[in-house]
């Protein structure tokens, strides 16, 4: 009987971890590959700065290949520990600066709890071509859900792996993340949306 070449799996990442480590240089550069977009999407997102995220990106690899836990890998999903340290680093950063993360703005529940029926934010983001409006949407966020969002839209995280990582009850990511969505449509609606 012959194998079924579509059977055959990918290394998940962990494995790769696990191989670069035993001395595998090319497994390194396949797990980079899988998620280095995601993640300097992420950090500019977060920060608005590509020089700033450019420094934690670099830094944030550096982390991981000095860092020799094996078993942290076990236990959480490699994603969410990548995303953990790239967090970390960038709240490292703006410690060193002397910078505060924005403050949380209050919001009106019934506001947000309207249907909308305008496409998903996450679509949006993947298909405009107009960064600036986006970069402007994303800035005009509060910290904490712009930071979801991203860690849902290019991290493409779970809400479970969300909280995990930012070490915030489910719910309120949940809360965050529908907040931001609501916000960004709004942001990013069409013209006649805008009130004068």
């Amino acid at each position: 009987m012959t194998a079924n070449p579509s059977a055959i799996a990918e290394p998940g990442d962990a494995e790769l971890l696990r191989r670069y480590r035993a001395g595998d240089a090319a497994s390194f550069t396949q797990l980079y590959e899988r998620h280095r977009l995601g993640l300097f999407r992420f950090l500019v997102g977060l920060c608005g700065d590509h020089g700033v995220a450019e420094e934690v990106f670099q830094d944030t690899w550096m982390s991981l290949i000095r860092s020799e836990a094996l078993q942290r890998e076990a236990a959480v999903l490699f994603k969410t520990w990548l995303y953990q340290i790239a967090r970390n680093r960038l709240i490292d950063h703006w410690r060193k600066q002397g910078k505060r993360q924005q403050c949380e703005e209050s919001f009106d529940e019934q506001v947000h709890d309207q249907p909308v029926a305008e496409p998903d934010p996450e679509r949006q983001l993947s298909l405009s071509q107009d960064q600036a409006r986006i970069q402007a949407a994303l800035a005009d966020l509060p910290a904490e859900q712009r930071e979801v969002f991203l860690l849902r839209a290019h991290g493409e995280l779970e809400l479970h792996e969300i909280a995990e990582l930012t070490r915030t009850p489910a719910e309120t990511v949940k809360s965050r993340l529908r907040y931001a969505m609501h916000k960004l449509r709004r942001l990013l609606g069409t013209a006649e949306e805008v009130s004068p």
